[in-house]
């Protein structure tokens, strides 16, 4: 492994509340990239930038594999593109290192181990579906609940008439203009004679 570049580190937790200090605790770095944020969205700025800072002879430490990617693609894609300019990557939890030259235990055991984070990520989805196919079945109510019903119309319209526009009857009624829309449009409601 080259050790003449920097040694950077990226880290991913996905929340906010999580600690990210535990996993690359003992690794002499020169910089670390945190993201706060699920794997599964593709937007994670500071990888993004970890990426760009990356230069040959740096060697990359992650905690582990599906820190970095969630699908064996992105992850092969990512690591491939590293060796390709002359960075290594270190994975601690898995014990695998990349660094160009690698032999084809290593290059399986990536592939194996991409696949398992990306087989957890679907078994993870699919709990999720059984679990609001149950709830849904039992009644109970799936994400946030409604915050206008047909009740509201009639308050709509009185507020309307007295002169209000679009925008101040979103405020008087605590929600967003988009909010307000789908809601004329799911109930059928018609505000005429007055411009926004």
């Amino acid at each position: 492994m080259k050790n003449n570049g920097q040694q950077v580190g990226y880290v991913r937790v996905s929340s906010l509340l999580q600690n990210e200090s535990r996993q690359l605790e003992g690794i002499d770095l020169d910089i670390v990239f945190t993201d706060k944020i699920s794997g599964r969205d593709k937007n994670r700025p500071e990888l993004t930038n970890c990426l760009n800072h990356l230069r040959a002879g740096d060697t990359l430490h992650i905690h582990s594999i599906d820190r970095l990617a969630r699908n064996l693609r992105d992850l092969e894609s990512i690591v491939s593109s590293l060796i390709g300019k002359g960075v290594a990557v270190q994975f601690h939890k898995e014990g695998l290192t990349f660094t160009g030259d690698d032999n084809p235990m290593n290059v399986l055991m990536l592939q194996v181990m991409g696949a398992c984070a990306q087989f957890e990520l679907s078994m993870i989805k699919e709990r999720q579906k059984e679990g609001i196919a149950i709830a849904k079945k039992k009644g109970k109510q799936i994400g946030r609940k409604a915050i206008l019903n047909k009740g509201h119309i009639q308050e709509i319209k009185e507020l309307w008439q007295s002169g209000k526009n679009k925008m101040e009857i979103s405020k008087a009624l605590g929600i967003s203009r988009v909010t307000f829309y789908d809601f004329l449009k799911k109930y059928d409601v018609e505000l005429k004679t007055q411009n926004i």
